[in-house]
């Protein structure tokens, strides 16, 4: 213990110096006991893939245009889940942005460099897959650890003359704790810097040496954080996030010291390629000439671009930012989010229905924007058209998405609206669970020697019908593995699946399906089922004694499911499994068994509801229960016997 601790001052003594003298960090000031295994402290292992034994982030701001980030870090990786630490990814664009220097060394468990790569070694691609047009560059690098423990350590210089934001700092992810992490900001005083924090409550220690503010932060014995099954980074890791009122990208000024005025620097980003060519805003006029209120011409114009337009992924320039003129795209039939959603403007423009350009951060539970402190989080643009008593959001980058519909990709977060008055933060949409909805009818006859035959026809809503649109286009293998496992099926001997209608938001599947032995288990002249064909729920959690995020799902739900099972001639019922009702604080499930005898039928209905997505920490334990309780219910049998 008294040895890590005079490592820890050493090392604390040189990163001080480093940041009194805004030096960056060479490898000779650092302690040689950082390389080796031996010295990581054993509180630090524990749920540990990798331990970051020194860090050092020294970011100097001499303006918007010139930003210059240093970075060292000595990461140990203690086994193959930490193997992405030695792999090494560097963004840079052809005009503005460069990469100054790079090192990457690889050393064994007692110290020992055995491996050294350069910034020549790298691989240089586009950063964006797919793109047809992009400035954007990745420089990378992957060495493959052959023993562990080993040690990585990396030296980086990265220089901005074009950024939106001031990097922010990242200093531990999921199964990684940190022995010292350091941050050093150098800025230009009345740059209007500010920093937020998240999920730590370290402050910076602060000084002015008349050239620059400086800003330093130090953190240091950090446990490792094993992030809880359904819980999101973003509510657990800590991090820091920085600003500054100005900002400069591709050669533009812009202001971020309010949502307000980062909202007119986009409005006037656009102002000139939001506007059909008068031709062709009069061609649009006649097209919905007939249609009587703006909710159907929405509708229309919005199912229009739908069919007319693809997506792809642009980047060129300020093009990251600024969209494709609405004409362009009208012209070339494609454009990315910013240029789809700029072009249904310039449709809904045309007609004379006002809308608003909307950016916002994608993906199921993505973080939200924070209303008091304005920096571009974003990565994605929608629309939104708010026409009178019923605010209409679009989606413009889908073929299939149904018209006023966003789903999980986008719902339930803060969008930065972009209006005539600047950019205004608002909630998009939170879905019900009747926006999602799955619904089967499942009609199943039995033979006397255990086999079945069953038809299921599924009508689905909301993300189960972007599900089912998306099963249309695999392959058919692939098909089978995937509603095998999703509905939780036994395996069948044949499975024939048929994509049916999908109108007005509601999407049909069919499924023909064979069984040689749908029978669990025969015993005399008795037979014991699984009443269904489909689990409406089959999910079960593991048992915490305390948990401490809160657990999301991607949306709510509705799932119903009605069975219908024909018993072989000459059988009858002996048992039916007894009816379930449970709850919990946010759902609900039901089922019922009906033996009709004169059909010699047995109709089950099932009702899972899930109310609400995101689950509390401390309705964990109400929930784990519900669900192992409904999977107790799903597993009850029917029992059928010969007459005598």
């Amino acid at each position: 213990m008294m040895r890590y601790v005079n490592i820890k001052a050493l090392l604390c003594a040189v990163a001080l110096t480093i940041l009194a003298n805004g030096l960056y960090a060479q490898q000779k000031e650092i302690p040689k006991a950082l390389y080796t295994a031996a010295g990581i402290p054993d509180s630090l292992k524990a749920d540990a893939n990798s331990v970051v034994r020194y860090k050092m982030k020294d970011i100097t701001v001499n303006g918007p245009d010139d930003i210059s980030v240093k970075e060292h870090s000595i990461i140990t990786v203690l086994n193959e889940k930490g193997n992405d630490e030695a792999q090494a990814v560097l963004g840079y664009s052809k005009k503005y942005n460069s990469i100054g220097a790079f090192e990457m060394r690889i050393y064994n468990a007692a110290g020992e460099m055995i491996k050294k790569y350069r910034k020549s070694d790298m691989y240089d691609r586009s950063a964006v897959s797919g793109s047809i047009v992009t400035d954007e560059r990745l420089m990378m690098i992957d060495h493959s650890i052959a023993a562990y423990p080993s040690t990585i350590e990396i030296t980086s210089e990265t220089n901005y003359r074009s950024s939106m934001n001031i990097e922010s700092w990242y200093f531990q992810g999921t199964e990684q704790s940190i022995q010292d992490a350091y941050c050093h900001i150098a800025i230009k005083p009345g740059s209007g810097f500010r920093y937020l924090n998240k999920n730590i409550r370290t402050k910076p220690q602060v000084t002015n040496d008349g050239k620059y503010e400086n800003y330093s932060w130090h953190v240091s014995n950090l446990k490792a954080i094993k992030l809880e099954d359904g819980a999101k980074a973003w509510r657990v890791l800590p991090r820091i996030y920085f600003a500054a009122n100005k900002f400069e990208f591709y050669g533009l000024d812009g202001d971020f010291s309010s949502w307000e005025s980062f909202g007119k620097w986009i409005l006037g980003l656009n102002a000139d390629v939001c506007t059909l060519s008068p031709q062709r805003a009069e061609e649009i006029k006649k097209m919905t000439a007939n249609i009587k209120t703006d909710k159907e011409k929405v509708r229309f114009l919005y199912e229009y671009m739908q069919q007319s337009m693809r997506y792809v992924s642009i980047s060129l320039g300020i093009g990251g930012m600024k969209p494709f003129a609405a004409d362009f795209v009208d012209q070339k039939k494609y454009g990315d989010c910013k240029a789809l959603s700029n072009y249904m403007y310039a449709l809904l423009k045309a007609v004379d229905i006002p809308a608003n350009y909307a950016i916002i951060n994608s993906g199921a539970n993505a973080e939200p924007a924070e209303p008091g402190f304005a920096r571009n989080s974003f990565d994605h643009v929608i629309l939104c058209v708010p026409l009178k008593g019923d605010t209409t959001w679009l989606e413009c980058t889908s073929s299939t998405q149904a018209c006023g519909k966003l789903g999980p990709f986008t719902e339930n977060r803060r969008a930065l609206l972009v209006t005539e008055s600047g950019g205004k933060l608002v909630n998009t949409p939170k879905s019900v669970a009747e926006d999602n909805q799955f619904n089967s009818d499942v009609q199943v006859i039995l033979n006397a020697d255990g086999g079945a035959k069953a038809q299921v026809k599924i009508t689905s809503t909301g993300e189960y019908r972007d599900d089912y649109l998306a099963v249309a286009a695999l392959k058919v293998d692939d098909q089978k593995e995937y509603l095998i496992n999703t509905l939780h099926m036994k395996q069948p001997s044949v499975l024939d699946y048929k994509p049916l209608i999908d109108k007005d938001g509601v999407k049909e599947v069919s499924l023909d399906i064979e069984y040689d032995k749908f029978c669990d288990v025969q015993a005399g002249n008795k037979q014991f089922y699984r009443p269904r064909v489909i689990d409406i729920w089959a999910s079960t959690l593991p048992v915490l004694e305390k948990r401490t995020s809160d657990y999301y799902f991607n949306q709510p739900m509705l799932k119903n499911c009605t069975t219908t099972i024909t018993l072989p001639e000459g059988f009858e019922v002996e048992a039916l499994p007894a009816n379930q009702s449970l709850k919990f604080t946010y759902g609900t499930f039901d089922v019922k068994y009906v033996y009709d005898t004169a059909k010699n039928q047995v109709i089950s209905i099932s009702k899972f509801s899930l109310t609400n997505h995101v689950i509390p920490a401390a309705k964990y334990t109400e929930m784990q229960q519900y669900m192992d309780n409904i999977a107790k219910a799903q597993n009850k049998k029917l029992v059928i016997r010969k007459k005598a």
